[in-house]
């Protein structure tokens, strides 16, 4: 008579309504699978190394380096640290990830390292010297021609009203 109704509440919990038999009465039940859903092909899990969590499906020499402060060769010098191999995130045990934050937590990395740049920019303004003065009008500081190029730091071009090219 009726027919068993699927309806996906959540990716993860579903109702199933059984055909109602000789008697009045229906049951519902649900199921709850204990399966980490998948979103765009990342599982949820994701592994937090110094505060950034890292990408699971990528390789821990290339994972390392979106943390701000561990670059390429930072990176390599803590596999070989710790003679890692170069293998998945996701396929690190518990223990390697505790021993890697352990190794990264020795490096300057993320809010420490970009306060004390701020604070090295800082004080080069307060004295006053030529980076300081440069870092104040916005304009290149290690020595780039600025006639033609150095758009990033100057800004977009204004036009001078009554300044014509012949």
């Amino acid at each position: 008579m009726a027919q068993a109704l699927a309806t996906p509440v959540l990716p993860s919990l579903s109702l199933i309504s059984n055909p109602i038999s000789n008697s009045s009465k229906s049951s519902v039940s649900f199921s709850v699978s204990t399966v980490l859903p998948k979103i765009g092909g990342l599982s949820i899990k994701c592994a937090r190394v110094g505060g950034v969590e890292i990408p699971n499906n990528k390789r821990v020499e290339y994972s390392l380096q979106y943390i701000h402060g561990i670059g390429r060769t930072a990176a390599r010098q803590i596999l070989n640290d710790l003679s890692f191999e170069n293998k998945l995130t996701k396929d690190f045990s518990e223990e390697e990830l505790t021993t890697l934050r352990e190794e990264v937590s020795k490096y300057m990395t993320e809010g420490d390292l970009r306060r004390f740049n701020a604070l090295a920019i800082r004080r080069l303004k307060e004295i006053q010297c030529y980076r300081g003065v440069r870092h104040i009008q916005g304009l290149p500081c290690r020595g780039q021609r600025t006639k033609n190029n150095c758009r990033t730091l100057k800004g977009k071009r204004v036009a001078i009203p009554g300044k014509k090219k012949k």
